[in-house]
C-alpha cells in the first residue's frame, strides 16, 4: 500500500490512470477525508490541507476530531488462541499486552 502521513492521520494513495492523478482517503477515521493531486508535491499539500480543514471544522462544530487509533483494543478470539497467546507473552517474559503490542507492530509493518 502507498501511504502518506500528516499529523498522525495516514492516507492510502493510488493512482488514477483514467484521470491521470494520484487520490488519496484518510484511513481509521469514519469521516470521509479525501484528496487528489496531478504530483506527489502536490499530493503532500492536498493532503495537508485535507486535514487541516478536518481539525477547522471540528473546531467549529465544537466536537474532538477522531484520532486514528485510541490504543485500545477489544478483541474476540478463540479460546485456545487466547490460552496460546498468554503462553507465549509469559515465556517471552512479558505481559499479554506488551506481547501483543509487538506481535501488531510487526504484522502491521510487514
Amino acid at each position: 500500500m502507498n501511504s502518506m502521513t500528516y499529523k498522525g492521520y495516514t492516507a492510502r494513495v493510488e493512482f488514477d490512470e483514467r484521470d491521470d492523478i494520484f487520490v488519496g482517503r484518510v484511513l481509521g477515521v469514519r469521516d470521509i477525508i479525501s484528496f487528489h493531486a496531478a504530483s506527489v508535491t502536490e499530493l503532500r499539500a492536498e493532503l495537508a490541507s485535507a486535514i487541516e480543514d478536518y481539525l477547522a471544522d471540528c473546531v467549529e462544530q465544537g466536537v474532538s476530531p477522531e484520532k486514528p487509533a485510541s490504543g485500545k483494543v477489544m478483541l474476540r478470539i478463540r479460546p485456545e488462541v487466547h490460552a496460546a497467546a498468554t503462553i507465549a507473552a509469559q515465556a517471552a517474559g512479558k505481559s499479554l499486552n506488551q506481547w501483543a503490542d509487538e506481535v501488531f507492530e510487526r504484522a502491521a509493518h510487514a
